[in-house]
């Protein structure tokens, strides 16, 4: 049966922050494909407009408040009111929605004050967590989003994640049951590629020709693991000096990662391109001859998917989503993770091996269009939507079912007490 489904998130495209927005978009694409209403309400950012039909997706955007918060977390809690009166509105033009599907902790208080007031299922998505992200809880802030993540796992009827690896790591914070869980891979669109081809003028302006491209695609912050590749290049330079590091992508750790480039000699080698659009991205890709992943958090990686179907050789830190991904010397290499040396052995192996290039290009692209695709994860997704809504009909027949049973206990204590009373009265009647 088709669903009206809202789906809460703090980005959207053409904001961009992580990896969400892209989920968010492909998923919701191709569930509209299937038949089911799709409504978006979300963060607005830039000259864009409140309402959008992003090719049959309802796409509603909020602005926040005029005040300037304290805070990031005021922010976000300010953000939280504007998306719970926007979903009202809604609701109350359109009707009411059979589930939300909430991403990450910035929308849990729009979504749990949504399902308290028209009793509508929660379904979260968990894209990583604090304590992940940071290798612990280490202040407040950090303490207040862990709880918050906690309190969105708790309210929600079915917790969706996109690796074993971060199952565990949910049972292990937050002690959710296992059947809570369900496994959901991020996928990718796969004609993302379609019509591509390697542009020897754009990849000039990075590299020369004689020179192998290194590729980085990704946020600039210490759990990506960039300068771990960094530390790795006077290796990979030794062994195959016509080689050229390309990071691709902003973020807070920019300057350090450039401060460590220059104090180690090799900003020659090294280039930072800084921001890339979507067109940008899928040249680079065709352009690079390695794509390198070497993260030291990385709950699902989607860029690894990207650079799989690309037909770029990828090269992953064992952790994470990354290890389910990718089968070492099958469809990609491993290398430890947050180890330099290891990282510099797996990408000269590449390097020195093109018969293992060709293999390896040739496994990844048939896995990621047979595992990874949009038809098969929006599946699944539906079936936990499904999952949801029958436990929250299950509830609400038990509940039912409860408060007639304590009205019928009631009654018949009213009834005892009315008999009792009046024997008791004929008793002193017949006693005068």
């Amino acid at each position: 049966m088709p669903m009206k489904i809202l789906m809460l998130t703090w980005e959207y495209p053409p904001r961009i922050v992580g990896g969400i927005a892209r989920v968010v978009n492909d998923l919701s694409k191709r569930l509209i494909k299937d038949g089911h209403e799709v409504t978006v309400v979300t963060y607005k950012e830039g000259n864009v407009p409140y309402y959008e039909d992003d090719k049959g997706v309802q796409v509603y955007r909020v602005d926040n408040f005029m005040i300037n918060p304290n805070n990031f977390i005021d922010w976000v809690m300010q953000m939280n009111f504007n998306l719970i009166a926007k979903a009202n509105e809604i609701i109350a033009k359109n009707g009411t929605f059979d589930v939300i599907h909430a991403h990450d902790w910035l929308v849990a208080y729009a979504a749990k004050t949504l399902k308290n007031s028209y009793d509508i299922p929660i379904v979260s998505t968990i894209h990583a967590t604090e304590s992940g992200r940071n290798s612990g809880i280490h202040d407040e802030v950090q303490r207040y989003i862990n709880d918050t993540e906690w309190m969105l796992t708790y309210e929600s009827t079915e917790v969706i994640v996109n690796s074993n690896y971060m199952k565990r790591e949910l049972q292990s914070l937050f002690g959710l049951p296992f059947e809570k869980i369900n496994v959901v891979p991020n996928g990718i669109n796969i004609n993302m590629f379609n019509s591509v081809e390697r542009d020897y003028d754009f990849r000039r302006q990075y590299a020369a020709d004689n020179e192998k491209i290194i590729l980085f695609m990704g946020r600039l912050v210490y759990e990506k693991g960039i300068q771990h590749l960094i530390s790795a290049m006077p290796k990979i330079l030794s062994g195959y000096n016509d080689s050229k590091l390309i990071i691709a992508g902003k973020g807070g750790m920019t300057d350090e990662l450039k401060a460590q480039v220059n104090a180690m000699g090799i900003s020659n080698k090294v280039y930072f391109t800084g921001y890339m659009d979507a067109k940008q991205v899928c040249k680079m890709y065709k352009c690079a001859d390695i794509s390198v992943f070497p993260s030291t958090y990385e709950p699902f990686g989607i860029v690894a998917l990207e650079a799989m179907l690309s037909g770029t050789p990828v090269v992953v830190s064992d952790i994470g989503g990354l290890n389910e991904i990718v089968q070492h010397g099958v469809d990609g290499m491993k290398s430890y993770a947050g180890n330099p040396n290891s990282l510099a052995d797996s990408i000269l192996a590449l390097l020195y091996n093109p018969q293992l290039r060709d293999n390896v290009v040739k496994k990844a692209k048939s896995k990621v269009k047979n595992e990874y695709n949009w038809a098969k994860i929006a599946q699944d997704t539906h079936f936990t939507y499904q999952k949801a809504i029958c436990q929250t009909m299950a509830q609400r027949q038990k509940n039912q079912i409860m408060q007639e049973k304590a009205k019928k206990t009631k009654k018949a204590k009213n009834t005892e007490a009315e008999i009792t009373s009046l024997l008791s009265f004929r008793k002193r009647q017949a006693y005068a």
